[in-house]
């Protein structure tokens, strides 16, 4: 095994070191959360609120290791960039099938796009429960709308995971459980 977390499986394959055990607990985590919390039976309920609080500290808690984390990890491995976006748009279109490590431009935007709702849905989440937003109906429509993009945004990065596992024949999904991606035998990784 190389000094990078490099091995070669039986198949050829390099089976790469990614995402290490604190970015999946905090994914699958905040991923229950979302999928409990939107569709608990009475919003009013107290575990509907604690069940927030949890998702906004285990977001809070991936960005700190996001700028102290291991290097995959660190959001400099992906930061969000309109031009790499456009780039790796063009290079779907001519065929490419190569892969990130971390993630590829579109999913860095997702990402970011799935925190900051996350955050939107925290922070109008607590104003509903404070006294100077009590009843105003604006805030429960920012929080109702967030939640909606949110279930879109998820979509979206279903459909993401699956294209781009589908299009490299990287597992994606076994590499956010093993921390491990599994790099087929000719296919660039960067």
């Amino acid at each position: 095994m190389a000094a990078t977390g490099t091995t070669l499986g039986r198949s050829g394959a390099r089976d790469v070191k990614v995402w290490d055990p604190l970015v999946r607990i905090v994914h699958w985590s905040v991923a229950l959360i979302v999928l409990a919390n939107g569709y608990l039976d009475n919003p009013e309920k107290d575990l509907h609120h604690w069940l927030g609080y949890t998702a906004a500290g285990l977001v809070a808690l991936r960005l700190v290791w996001g700028l102290v984390g291991t290097r995959h990890a660190r959001l400099s491995s992906f930061p969000p960039s309109p031009g790499r976006a456009l780039r790796h748009l063009r290079d779907l279109r001519q065929g490419s099938r190569d892969t990130h490590l971390s993630h590829n431009p579109l999913g860095a935007f997702m990402v970011y796009n799935l925190w900051f709702t996350l955050a939107a849905l925290a922070v109008t989440g607590y104003m509903m429960g404070m006294l100077r937003f009590f009843g105003m109906d604006w805030v429960k429509e920012m929080h109702e709308l967030a939640f909606d993009w949110l279930i879109f945004s998820v979509i979206l990065h279903l459909a993401g995971v699956a294209f781009d596992s589908w299009r490299t024949r990287v597992p994606l999904i076994r590499a956010m459980i093993t921390g491990r991606k599994s790099i087929p035998h000719g296919i660039e990784a960067e």
